[in-house]
């Protein structure tokens, strides 16, 4: 393919899931490819991919095949031609992506942290012992049980806005949402307070948005090099760097956060058991050009530290 820049006549095509959610990052994506090259909105055409994840809604992810199920239908359709870049939240993406394909362009980081959101209750610390939690994250889910084995938690698939209904509905007391997918909703005031990372550390690479390309697309490699975000391209390369060591998946409750501190980077990270039993917490720090090499670090240092059977429950 030429480096020829997209028409109205022959638009570039951005790769999403239907939800509310997804749809603003890819429409953030192509305003941002619009200025940076002059373009129209005509120039691209926004394609709503279903996918796995979207259409299972009644079963946990670790039962019906983990974060790919957010991805695959997607990046079939780019290896087939049908799409030009795909645009992810990169929290769903696993770590390693098909041969063929490649993921270098991040937007800018929105707000890492959990929002907590109730009807009645303002903090997560305000819960009376057993009030009833949802969430479908196993990472909150240990988190929270770890420091608050009085909860009940109970299952809550879906986009925000059908996580929003269930609790209305009385499905539960209160929920977690990303902070950064409110935002980009224009619904930051749903939040009755944000978490701050020291009390609830966030998910590895929450609040990127990440483009995906074929690994032999001139136009697409320079069209997006145009607009990547070079300090969440550091960050996440030591976060995922974390994440590939640990072996982490929807099924694994696995949360990590780098910050940049000058010319270094801060990482912070932890391994849980799924009923929150036991938590382990590592943290470092490096170079920033030495990201990928401090999460590889931190990673074999929790799992050194994990005592016998702590990952009997991923056989």
């Amino acid at each position: 393919m030429s480096n020829t820049l997209p028409t109205p006549a022959q638009p570039l095509k951005i790769g999403t899931r239907g939800s509310p959610l997804a749809l603003a990052q890819a429409r953030e994506t192509r305003a941002r490819l619009m200025a940076a090259f002059d373009l129209p909105e005509k120039a691209f055409e926004i394609v709503v991919v279903q996918t796995s994840g979207d259409r299972i809604q009644d079963r946990p992810l670790k039962e019906v095949g983990g974060k790919g199920l957010f991805t695959r239908e997607i990046e079939d359709l780019m290896l087939e031609g049908g799409l030009d870049i795909a645009v992810h939240s990169m929290k769903d993406m696993p770590v390693e992506q098909p041969d063929g394909l490649l993921l270098d362009c991040y937007l800018p980081r929105e707000d890492v942290r959990d929002a907590f959101v109730s009807k009645g209750v303002a903090r997560l610390a305000d819960l009376a012992p057993g009030q009833v939690v949802g969430t479908s994250s196993l990472r909150r889910r240990a988190q929270l049980l770890f420091r608050r084995p009085d909860l009940q938690v109970v299952e809550f698939r879906g986009n925000v806005q059908t996580r929003l209904r269930k609790l209305d509905e009385g499905v539960a007391d209160c929920t977690f949402l990303a902070m950064a997918g409110l935002n980009r909703l224009d619904m930051a005031h749903v939040a009755k307070s944000a978490i701050a990372p020291e009390d609830m550390l966030p998910a590895v690479a929450q609040g990127a948005i990440g483009i995906e390309r074929r690994a032999h697309d001139p136009r697409a490699e320079m069209m997006l090099s145009a607009i990547h975000d070079v300090p969440t391209g550091q960050r996440l390369r030591a976060e995922r760097a974390f994440l590939t060591a640990l072996d982490g998946s929807c099924e694994t409750p696995i949360a990590g956060l780098a910050l940049l501190e000058g010319d270094e980077i801060w990482l912070r990270g932890e391994i849980l058991r799924p009923d929150g039993s036991e938590c382990l917490a590592e943290e470092g720090r490096a170079l920033i050009e030495d990201a990928a090499e401090l999460g590889d670090e931190l990673a074999r240092r929790l799992l050194a530290r994990a005592p016998a059977g702590f990952f009997d429950w991923r056989d």
